[in-house]
């Protein structure tokens, strides 16, 4: 299958601190990859590499088909990005900030009215649509962010721990998203702190002191470590740490 990550020999130091050593690994289309690992393991360095925010010590690859240290600006526009903080502008109102990321991503006046209604219609928050975001319930929120992170029909959508303070019920909901925007192709790249959102993913890595200390599929990562779940494969790689967070 079609490679969209390609990573190789990646590494980032910051002074004698190494915070990515080494890593190399690809990501296919349309694949869910969960990127895990304890705080302080170099997860979200990586990330930010690979979202085109930070420029490696060393190592190199491509995200979307872009180089990740010459065309990092073209990353950016092919890739859709939330957080666990859902990027979304509290106040301004919803059909504000759609066409405020419309406009970010690059999409004409056209495009992002018709996508304005499309991402409405689709989320059933049509008759919210002069309402403040801070007023929406927390799972609305997560929706919209989702769905606007979507808009310019990126070939790659990075979550970061999108879920986080989330009921167990709204996060259900929301991978539903996930799986829906994945059987159209697009690639989900996660991380989490749930690992029962781990067992939803095609592949797993799990990083450790910078480095990927795992990467396969949940059923393969138990296999591997005589586990029943990957909670428990989880806590027995992060428990290999050696670094503080």
């Amino acid at each position: 299958m079609e490679n969209v990550i390609e990573i190789h020999g990646l590494t980032k130091k910051f002074g004698n601190f190494t915070a990515v050593d080494n890593i190399s690994f690809n990501v296919r289309k349309g694949e869910i990859f969960g990127f895990l690992g304890a705080n302080g393991a170099g997860k979200t360095t990586a990330m930010r590499i690979l979202c085109g925010l930070s420029v490696p010590t060393s190592g190199g690859g491509t995200v979307a088909g872009y180089d990740i240290v010459r065309e990092p600006e073209k990353i950016k526009r092919h890739i859709g990005y939330m957080s666990q903080k859902f990027s979304l502008y509290s106040d301004l109102k919803v059909w504000e900030n759609i066409r405020l990321f419309g406009g970010i991503y690059g999409l004409s006046d056209k495009q992002i009215a018709s996508r304005t209604e499309d991402i409405l219609s689709g989320l059933g928050m049509e008759d919210v649509r002069n309402s403040f975001v801070s007023s929406l319930p927390l799972g609305w929120k997560q929706k919209l962010s989702f769905s606007i992170a979507m808009i310019h029909d990126p070939r790659i959508v990075f979550l970061d721990e999108p879920t986080g303070g989330v009921d167990p019920e709204t996060r259900r909901r929301f991978w539903e998203l996930i799986y829906e925007a994945t059987s159209k192709g697009v690639t989900v790249f996660v991380t989490t702190h749930y690992m029962d959102e781990a067992e939803y993913c095609d592949r797993v890595s799990i990083m450790v002191d910078g480095r990927i200390e795992a990467l396969d599929s949940p059923a393969e990562l138990k296999r591997m470590y005589g586990a029943s779940g990957m909670d428990a494969v989880f806590r027995m790689l992060a428990g290999r740490a050696r670094r503080e967070e």
